[in-house]
């Protein structure tokens, strides 16, 4: 498999101008279940599955979980304060070093993915109040240098949860697990 394909299982990012209530609420159902997909799919694997890498040089299973946990933390914490903030300056974080530390590479996947399933309901129970105003609030992010949307945000982690359930769930259909 090539490793463009590995590595964007579902393609990369493309945001647009803005998004449909339609489609925000389609995003907002993906991020919602992510939780349930992962507790599905990860449930009966053993360490040696969770510690082999999705593809080469990659984040081992363990990794990606912990990674997602990491990046939906902060997302949620954008979120909060681009609805509280006029558009606030956030933050940046060296994912890949965060996959590095000890406890990305050790702990049980079960803490991350129990966070991931109270966070995503506080986070979903957010993001379904938005109405079109809320929507249109902003952040500015200083790595991108880039103004994003709420619509866009929204679309944007929904292509993450299911970009990185993807890794794991292909690494699966690969290896007949």
């Amino acid at each position: 498999m090539e490793l463009e394909q590995l590595r964007y299982p579902i393609g990369r990012f493309t945001g647009k101008a803005s998004y449909s209530p339609d489609e925000v609420k389609t995003n907002i159902q993906v991020i919602s279940a992510l939780p349930s997909k992962f507790i599905n799919l990860l449930g009966s694997w053993d360490n040696h599955k969770l510690d082999t890498p999705y593809r080469p040089d990659g984040w081992t299973v363990r990794q990606l979980i912990h990674h997602v946990a990491d990046s939906h933390i902060n997302a949620y914490t954008r979120l909060r304060l681009a609805l509280t903030e006029d558009n606030p300056t956030v933050r940046p974080y060296e994912e890949g070093l965060w996959a590095e530390l000890p406890d990305a590479q050790t702990a049980s996947v079960e803490y991350s993915i129990q966070l991931l399933k109270y966070l995503h309901l506080r986070w979903v129970l957010l993001l379904n109040s938005l109405d079109e105003k809320g929507l249109a609030r902003t952040y500015y992010h200083p790595g991108s240098k880039q103004t994003v949307r709420l619509d866009e945000y929204i679309a944007m982690y929904a292509w993450h949860s299911d970009h990185h359930y993807q890794h794991a769930y292909q690494l699966a259909r690969r290896n007949n697990w």
